[in-house]
Protein backbone atom coordinates (compact mmCIF):
# COMPACT_ATOMS: atom_id res chain seq x y z
CA UNK A 1 0.00 0.00 0.00
CA UNK A 2 1.80 3.25 -1.04
CA UNK A 3 1.35 5.88 1.89
CA UNK A 4 0.70 9.46 0.44
CA UNK A 5 2.01 11.82 3.55
CA UNK A 6 4.22 14.82 3.78
CA UNK A 7 6.82 12.72 5.74
CA UNK A 8 7.47 15.52 8.36
CA UNK A 9 8.31 15.05 12.29
CA UNK A 10 4.80 16.77 12.76
CA UNK A 11 2.91 14.70 10.42
CA UNK A 12 4.66 11.61 12.66
CA UNK A 13 3.57 13.21 16.12
CA UNK A 14 0.28 13.36 14.78
CA UNK A 15 0.23 10.18 13.50
CA UNK A 16 1.19 8.45 16.25
CA UNK A 17 -1.72 10.36 18.71
CA UNK A 18 -4.01 8.77 16.14
CA UNK A 19 -2.58 5.38 16.04
CA UNK A 20 -2.80 5.30 20.07
CA UNK A 21 -6.47 7.04 19.72
CA UNK A 22 -7.55 4.35 17.24
CA UNK A 23 -5.81 1.36 19.50
CA UNK A 24 -7.36 2.68 22.55
CA UNK A 25 -10.92 2.77 20.99
CA UNK A 26 -10.42 -0.80 19.76
CA UNK A 27 -9.70 -1.70 23.19
CA UNK A 28 -12.72 -0.43 24.45
CA UNK A 29 -15.19 -1.26 21.70
CA UNK A 30 -13.78 -4.87 22.04
CA UNK A 31 -14.69 -4.73 25.97
CA UNK A 32 -18.43 -3.23 25.11
CA UNK A 33 -18.87 -6.20 22.27
CA UNK A 34 -17.52 -8.85 24.79
CA UNK A 35 -19.81 -7.17 27.22
CA UNK A 36 -23.14 -6.94 25.15
CA UNK A 37 -22.54 -10.79 24.02
CA UNK A 38 -22.08 -11.86 27.74
CA UNK A 39 -25.48 -10.09 28.87
CA UNK A 40 -27.22 -11.30 25.72
CA UNK A 41 -26.06 -15.13 26.04
CA UNK A 42 -27.58 -14.34 29.41
CA UNK A 43 -30.45 -13.22 28.73
CA UNK A 44 -31.12 -16.13 25.86
CA UNK A 45 -30.99 -18.41 28.74
CA UNK A 46 -33.65 -16.96 30.95
CA UNK A 47 -35.48 -16.61 27.55
CA UNK A 48 -35.33 -20.45 27.50
CA UNK A 49 -36.80 -20.41 31.02
CA UNK A 50 -39.08 -18.46 31.05
CA UNK A 51 -40.54 -20.39 27.38
CA UNK A 52 -40.81 -23.19 29.59
CA UNK A 53 -42.27 -21.76 32.18
CA UNK A 54 -45.01 -20.27 29.86
CA UNK A 55 -45.39 -23.49 28.30
CA UNK A 56 -46.52 -25.01 31.65
CA UNK A 57 -48.81 -22.22 32.92
CA UNK A 58 -50.54 -22.35 29.80
CA UNK A 59 -51.35 -26.09 29.65
CA UNK A 60 -52.48 -25.66 33.06
CA UNK A 61 -54.86 -22.88 32.34
CA UNK A 62 -56.47 -24.63 29.45
CA UNK A 63 -56.72 -27.94 31.18
CA UNK A 64 -58.21 -25.78 34.33
CA UNK A 65 -60.41 -23.97 31.75
CA UNK A 66 -62.06 -27.11 30.13
CA UNK A 67 -62.59 -28.80 32.82
CA UNK A 68 -64.46 -25.63 33.88
CA UNK A 69 -66.39 -25.86 30.47
CA UNK A 70 -67.49 -29.02 31.25
CA UNK A 71 -68.53 -28.38 34.89
CA UNK A 72 -70.29 -25.01 34.30
CA UNK A 73 -70.69 -24.88 30.75
CA UNK A 74 -68.91 -22.81 28.00
CA UNK A 75 -71.59 -19.85 28.49
CA UNK A 76 -71.17 -19.36 31.77
CA UNK A 77 -67.21 -19.37 31.67
CA UNK A 78 -67.51 -16.53 28.69
CA UNK A 79 -69.97 -14.91 30.68
CA UNK A 80 -67.84 -14.29 33.54
CA UNK A 81 -64.49 -13.95 31.24
CA UNK A 82 -66.47 -10.63 30.19
CA UNK A 83 -66.39 -9.77 33.62
CA UNK A 84 -63.30 -9.74 34.29
CA UNK A 85 -60.76 -6.79 34.50
CA UNK A 86 -58.10 -6.00 31.70
CA UNK A 87 -54.74 -5.19 32.75
CA UNK A 88 -54.02 -1.28 31.97
CA UNK A 89 -51.75 -0.52 34.40
CA UNK A 90 -48.98 -1.63 32.24
CA UNK A 91 -45.93 0.71 32.30
CA UNK A 92 -42.63 0.51 29.78
CA UNK A 93 -39.43 2.56 31.29
CA UNK A 94 -36.04 2.62 28.99
CA UNK A 95 -32.61 1.57 30.50
CA UNK A 96 -29.30 1.43 29.25
CA UNK A 97 -27.00 -1.36 28.94
CA UNK A 98 -23.16 -0.08 27.57
CA UNK A 99 -25.18 2.79 25.86
CA UNK A 100 -27.87 0.59 24.15
CA UNK A 101 -31.93 1.61 25.15
CA UNK A 102 -33.64 -1.39 26.69
CA UNK A 103 -37.13 -1.97 27.55
CA UNK A 104 -38.13 -2.29 31.31
CA UNK A 105 -41.93 -3.44 31.42
CA UNK A 106 -43.24 -3.35 35.09
CA UNK A 107 -44.31 -6.27 36.85
CA UNK A 108 -47.84 -7.39 36.14
CA UNK A 109 -49.20 -8.18 39.55
CA UNK A 110 -50.33 -12.11 39.90
CA UNK A 111 -52.68 -11.34 42.39
CA UNK A 112 -56.56 -12.45 41.69
CA UNK A 113 -58.79 -9.61 42.15
CA UNK A 114 -62.54 -11.04 42.46
CA UNK A 115 -64.70 -9.85 39.98
CA UNK A 116 -67.01 -12.55 39.48
CA UNK A 117 -69.47 -14.16 42.18
CA UNK A 118 -69.06 -17.70 43.65
CA UNK A 119 -72.23 -18.85 42.47
CA UNK A 120 -72.07 -21.25 39.84
CA UNK A 121 -68.31 -21.03 39.62
CA UNK A 122 -65.86 -23.40 41.01
CA UNK A 123 -62.13 -23.83 41.85
CA UNK A 124 -61.59 -25.78 38.42
CA UNK A 125 -62.41 -21.72 36.72
CA UNK A 126 -60.28 -20.16 39.63
CA UNK A 127 -57.44 -22.28 38.65
CA UNK A 128 -57.31 -21.39 35.26
CA UNK A 129 -57.74 -17.87 36.25
CA UNK A 130 -54.48 -17.77 38.02
CA UNK A 131 -52.93 -19.80 35.65
CA UNK A 132 -53.89 -17.01 32.80
CA UNK A 133 -53.21 -14.32 35.28
CA UNK A 134 -49.39 -16.13 35.56
CA UNK A 135 -49.09 -16.65 32.00
CA UNK A 136 -49.78 -12.92 31.10
CA UNK A 137 -46.99 -11.57 32.97
CA UNK A 138 -44.90 -13.98 31.79
CA UNK A 139 -45.89 -12.88 28.09
CA UNK A 140 -44.85 -9.64 29.40
CA UNK A 141 -41.19 -10.75 30.39
CA UNK A 142 -40.81 -12.77 27.30
CA UNK A 143 -41.40 -9.94 25.52
CA UNK A 144 -39.11 -7.42 27.10
CA UNK A 145 -36.18 -10.38 26.79
CA UNK A 146 -36.76 -11.08 23.00
CA UNK A 147 -36.70 -6.77 22.22
CA UNK A 148 -33.44 -6.86 25.15
CA UNK A 149 -32.20 -9.61 22.70
CA UNK A 150 -32.98 -8.17 19.67
CA UNK A 151 -31.41 -4.67 20.77
CA UNK A 152 -28.10 -6.11 21.97
CA UNK A 153 -27.64 -8.14 18.66
CA UNK A 154 -28.13 -5.51 16.50
CA UNK A 155 -25.37 -2.97 18.89
CA UNK A 156 -23.07 -6.04 19.01
CA UNK A 157 -23.08 -6.43 15.32
CA UNK A 158 -22.44 -2.67 14.74
CA UNK A 159 -19.94 -2.47 17.32
CA UNK A 160 -18.01 -6.01 15.66
CA UNK A 161 -17.87 -3.75 12.51
CA UNK A 162 -16.30 -0.64 14.01
CA UNK A 163 -13.61 -3.27 15.59
CA UNK A 164 -12.50 -4.73 12.44
CA UNK A 165 -12.48 -1.55 10.43
CA UNK A 166 -9.88 -0.57 13.40
CA UNK A 167 -8.18 -3.55 13.64
CA UNK A 168 -8.01 -4.16 9.63
CA UNK A 169 -7.95 -0.84 8.14
CA UNK A 170 -7.27 2.46 10.37
CA UNK A 171 -4.72 1.13 12.59
CA UNK A 172 -2.74 -0.98 10.17
CA UNK A 173 -3.04 2.12 7.88
CA UNK A 174 -1.39 4.27 10.80
CA UNK A 175 0.93 1.64 11.26
CA UNK A 176 2.43 1.82 7.89
CA UNK A 177 2.41 5.75 7.75
CA UNK A 178 4.56 5.71 11.13
CA UNK A 179 6.97 3.41 9.54
CA UNK A 180 7.22 5.22 6.56
CA UNK A 181 7.86 8.39 8.15
CA UNK A 182 10.00 7.41 10.56
CA UNK A 183 11.96 5.47 7.76
CA UNK A 184 12.00 8.61 5.64
CA UNK A 185 13.10 10.43 8.43
CA UNK A 186 15.89 8.32 9.44
CA UNK A 187 17.51 7.78 5.93
CA UNK A 188 17.16 11.74 5.54
CA UNK A 189 19.03 12.36 9.07
CA UNK A 190 21.89 9.35 7.65
CA UNK A 191 22.09 11.45 4.46
CA UNK A 192 22.58 14.81 6.44
CA UNK A 193 25.11 13.27 8.47
CA UNK A 194 27.11 12.02 5.88
CA UNK A 195 26.70 15.33 4.28
CA UNK A 196 28.07 17.13 7.05
CA UNK A 197 30.91 14.69 7.36
CA UNK A 198 32.13 15.25 3.63
CA UNK A 199 31.75 19.18 4.44
CA UNK A 200 34.43 18.76 7.71
CA UNK A 201 36.71 16.88 5.87
CA UNK A 202 36.78 18.99 2.58
CA UNK A 203 37.13 21.96 4.95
Amino acid sequence: MSVNVSPTKSKLIETKKSLALAKEGHTLLDKKRNVLIREMMRLIDSAREVQENMEKIFAQAYASLQRANLSIGIEHVEEVGLAIKEVTDLSIRLKSIMGVEIPEISDISEEIEPSYGFVKTNANLDRAYKSFKRALSLIAKLAEIETTVYRLAREIKKTQRRVNALENVLIPQYEETVKFIESYIEETERDDFFRMKRLKQKK
